[in-house]
């Protein structure tokens, strides 16, 4: 019988997770509830911040960042090219323009220099936010960034789906990925080949209360209850979404996240395995750099192959490898590629992001995958490069 077939990516649900949900349905609340404070108050305490907002996704939670932090009509932000699209679409959502930043072609991440040159095709437009995105679980060089979008009068959000329980040391100091030190929000997401799984879900983080408030009232059509009013008086002073997220899927985001440092050290622990194995096929094959200060929590196992070198394509890659019973995926065609901005803005030169796209290829890594797995996605990519 052949053996199973190897996603890049998928959630680990265990026995006590079912559990939990189990709970929450049979519960008199089964969305805006208590869970959902509950959720947000262990997360806050895990990453380190002094608010958590819960919403419906990851793409929420950026749309939220941005109307909270009055982001509009006329400004910029400022996006790395190599993320997923709703990086860039948040700050459409509202009616803000970006730029997009190239990136370290071996990393994938957006740089101070990289920044640098992005900040100089801004011309006379108002900055209002900086994105950088920690791919892979990698974190970025927040300090210098931040330093950077303070000069230009902006603030940095940081895009951290891959990166619940990354850290990084900056000044001999670690730094919990969303521990607020260095950003106005963090923005997670919970999609079931995160690191944490809720089906779908987001978690905006910060440690500015009115921030945090804004994004809370605009989370819920944006309602407030007037101090001292009846208990069933409520005033609409902005127009908001319905962005919640069920105390189902917030039950199922608490078991999880009792789990996290189990996740994220089983992930390094294959992670090192693949960096083992692959070091044979260097350099045709090489795993994607990580900065120095970063502790990845590796939601994303990303090599970088020589495809020419190879004599070969990553679509037949792809192919061969499937046909092993091993997948793959793309993280990810550039952004300032996709039809609607080069329609909008023209194609920009980013040179990285372009190197990047042609090499990367993602390769299966979760919780439940053996070390023979691991074994056997190396030996099909071998194979299938002909080496």
């Amino acid at each position: 019988m052949a053996p199973p077939f190897l996603p890049y990516g998928r959630q680990t649900i265990e026995d006590d997770d079912v559990a939990a949900v189990a709970a929450a349905l049979r519960a008199d609340f089964l969305t805006t509830g208590p869970t959902v404070e509950a959720f947000e108050t262990a997360f806050k305490a895990k990453v380190g911040a002094e608010h958590a907002i819960a919403v419906s996704n990851g793409t929420a939670t950026l749309h939220l960042a941005m109307l909270a932090l009055g982001v509009g009509e006329g400004e910029v932000c400022i996006a790395p090219s190599v993320t997923f699209l709703a990086t860039a679409n948040c700050a459409r959502y509202v009616g803000a323009e970006v730029v997009f930043a190239d990136v370290d072609p071996n990393t994938g991440l957006m740089t101070p220099d990289t920044l640098a040159e992005a900040l100089s095709r801004v011309g006379d437009r108002r900055v209002r936010a900086v994105l950088p995105v920690h791919l892979r679980g990698d974190v970025c060089d927040l300090p210098a960034l931040k330093a950077m979008a303070s000069a230009a009068g902006a603030v940095l959000v940081e895009d951290a789906p891959h990166a619940l329980g990354s850290t990084a040391t900056f000044g001999n100091v670690e730094h919990p990925v969303g521990d607020g030190a260095f950003s106005a929000f963090a923005s997670f997401s919970f999609h079931p080949v995160k690191t944490l799984a809720t089906g779908e879900g987001g978690m905006l983080t910060t440690n500015d209360g009115t921030l945090a408030a804004r994004a809370r009232s605009l989370r819920g059509h944006g309602m407030v209850r007037p101090p001292g009013a009846e208990p069933w008086v409520y005033e609409m002073p902005e127009l908001g979404f319905n962005y919640r997220i069920p105390d189902v899927l917030c039950a199922l985001g608490i078991s999880q996240l009792a789990k996290l440092d189990r996740f994220v050290e089983r992930r390094r622990t294959l992670a090192a395995r693949y960096a083992e194995l692959l070091a044979p096929l260097s350099p045709l094959v090489t795993l994607a750099a990580t900065p120095d200060h970063s502790n990845p929590a590796l939601h994303l196992l990303t090599v970088l192959i020589d495809f020419g070198a190879a004599m070969t394509t990553r679509g037949a890659v792809v192919d061969a490898l499937k046909a092993r019973g091993v997948g793959s995926q793309v993280h990810y065609i550039p952004v300032h590629r996709q039809p609607y901005y080069v329609n909008r803005q023209g194609l920009a030169d980013l040179p990285g992001a372009d190197a990047w796209y042609r090499r990367c290829l993602t390769l299966p890594l979760y919780p439940t995958m053996d070390d023979g797995d691991v074994d056997r996605v190396v030996e099909a990519l071998a194979e299938a490069l002909g080496v």
